[in-house]
């Protein structure tokens, strides 16, 4: 997450992110399409299918429904993932299930750049429990929502709560070592980027952040040796890209 890059910025992902799901299908085992009605792929289709008022809620598996919503983000269909989310929270009665969901709708909405949307769902996320395991996701989500809609001081705030939760979430303290450096706190940054390296968050995004920390805190060698190893990780990526 830099200034130069904003679109760079990996959003943390929640529970389900990342992990393999089979196939695809916008048909799930809940519902059944008359294709002699509806466009299977209609990205309306799913939407009207889980109206509440077409569809009691008893008759409803949220997880599986989760699921479909990250299916959908996996294929870059932010919208329809965002609706999905939203279901899964409306119809769920778990609150560890509700939070995800307004979790990954963040994160929807923010790869859509629909930032209040985004700081919206986060904090809907929080406001179901603010210490759980998905708090410091939506924390450290939050603060880049917020520092996105140009409100960096609350963005810092956030990033700070974020590693109060979990002082092991690598991606929290490289937001919260970010915000540091934009404040012009370039030791206490470094630090941060130091604690995320340290917890396997490495990569070229943070190392370049931690050069510009210590390029203002005039250790120019140090600062160029991080340049220089930035600058071999993203030939190595390209060079992989290219085989």
């Amino acid at each position: 997450m830099t200034d130069n890059d904003p679109d760079d910025h990996k959003f943390s992902e929640g529970q389900g992110f990342g992990d393999p799901y089979e196939g695809f299908d916008l048909e799930p085992p809940e519902f059944e399409v008359d294709t002699d009605k509806v466009d299977p792929v209609d990205s309306r289709v799913l939407t009207d299918l889980l109206d509440r008022r077409n569809v009691p809620s008893d008759e409803v598996d949220a997880d599986q429904l989760l699921e479909v919503g990250l299916e959908y983000m996996q294929i870059n269909r932010h919208e329809q993932a965002a609706e999905t989310f939203e279901r899964v929270a409306r119809y769920t009665d778990e609150e560890r299930l509700e939070q995800e969901a307004w979790t990954n709708k963040g994160v929807a909405h923010a790869e859509l750049e629909e930032w209040d949307a985004a700081i919206g769902a986060f904090q809907e996320a929080l406001s179901t429990d603010e210490r759980s395991d998905h708090a410091a996701t939506a924390e450290t989500n939050l603060a880049y929502a917020l520092w996105e809609s140009g409100r960096s001081e609350q963005a810092l705030e956030h990033a700070e709560r974020a590693v109060e939760i979990d002082p092991r979430f690598g991606q929290a303290w490289y937001n919260r070592g970010f915000f540091l450096l934009e404040r012009g706190l370039a030791e206490d940054a470094v630090e941060a980027f130091d604690n995320a390296i340290r917890l396997g968050f490495r990569n070229a995004e943070i190392l370049e952040e931690k050069a510009r920390a210590l390029e203002e805190l005039g250790e120019y060698d140090k600062a160029e040796e991080l340049a220089d190893e930035v600058d071999e990780m993203r030939q190595n990526a390209e060079e992989q890209l290219l085989e």
